[in-house]
């Protein structure tokens, strides 16, 4: 683990899980990376360590950022992807976050595996979101995938059949099931009219999906406070523009046809559909 810098004395911990997101490609409306950091801040806060991104990172597409320290000293803050940890919540997580790598990616892998191993890791769940033709005042239905039958029966998951591009998730994915440690991944779609905004709603569907995977107690009410904002907000912003909402009122209309609950199998050709159109 040539690219990992322990924050400290490495903790021991008791049958923990690894939890992450990245920012980018696979986070659409900030939802995973903001229900990533959300988790991370009641449940997992203790640094634990860094990847460095020296060699992960373009940085001409994620730059560095300059700060200013007592408004004189001129510091430079380099990428990085960061993980904690903490037994907040009533088990030992670990949690993973930073900006979706562009170089290297087997060897960005091999450093997580290498953690995970080191630590005793033996769940790994990874959040995602995706632009979809999504109703924004529907219930954020999350879409959950594994490649293992084990965790498909017992926690109710989609086996996807997808075949294309991937993104550093599908890849960490493959390196896991390759090493034969679990995992999981969970998606949440966002309204695609909506793409300039944050989605406190994805993130709420997210980490409350996660609770009940992790079997973990969460009050969420500042999450579900903003999520009511949001809806609020974007009605109101829609409800301006008559083309906008009959656009809606259509979306609302098939999923009312669907049964308010979409065909899981629908949601994730729609993850995939996502995945291959951002190519």
């Amino acid at each position: 683990m040539d690219h990992v810098r322990w924050t400290g004395e490495v903790p021991q911990l008791d049958e923990p899980v690894l939890v992450l997101a990245f920012e980018g490609w696979s986070d659409a409306g900030d939802a995973a990376s903001t229900a990533l950091r959300w988790l991370r801040d009641r449940c997992a806060s203790e640094p634990l360590a860094e990847i460095d991104g020296e060699d992960f990172y373009d940085f001409t597409e994620t730059r560095p950022q300059v700060h200013l320290e007592d408004g004189v000293t001129r510091t430079i803050e380099w990428p990085t992807v960061e993980l904690t940890w903490g037994d907040d919540c009533g088990r030992d997580i670990i949690t993973l976050v930073g900006h979706e790598p562009q170089l290297k990616w087997p060897t960005f892998a091999r450093e997580v595996l290498g953690i995970a191993d080191r630590l005793g890791v033996g769940f790994v769940l990874s959040f995602g979101a995706l632009f979809t033709d999504v109703p924004h005042t529907v219930d954020t239905n999350i879409i959950g995938t594994s490649t293992d039958q084990a965790l498909i029966e017992r926690l109710g998951l989609q086996r996807s059949m997808y075949e294309g591009p991937t993104g550093i998730v599908g890849v960490l994915h493959d390196a896991f099931g390759r090493a034969g440690l679990q995992s999981a991944s969970l998606w949440a779609p966002v309204p695609a009219y909506v793409p300039g905004a944050p989605s406190p709603k994805g993130a709420l569907a997210l980490i409350r999906r996660a609770a009940a995977i992790l079997d973990v107690g969460l009050v969420t009410t500042d999450l579900e406070i903003a999520s009511a904002a949001y809806e609020r907000q974007v009605s109101q912003v829609v409800e301006q523009d008559e083309e906008m909402t009959e656009y809606v009122e259509q979306l609302e209309r098939r999923y009312a046809e669907e049964r308010v609950v979409p065909d899981p199998e629908n949601l994730v050709a729609e993850v995939e559909r996502f995945l291959r159109e951002q190519n």
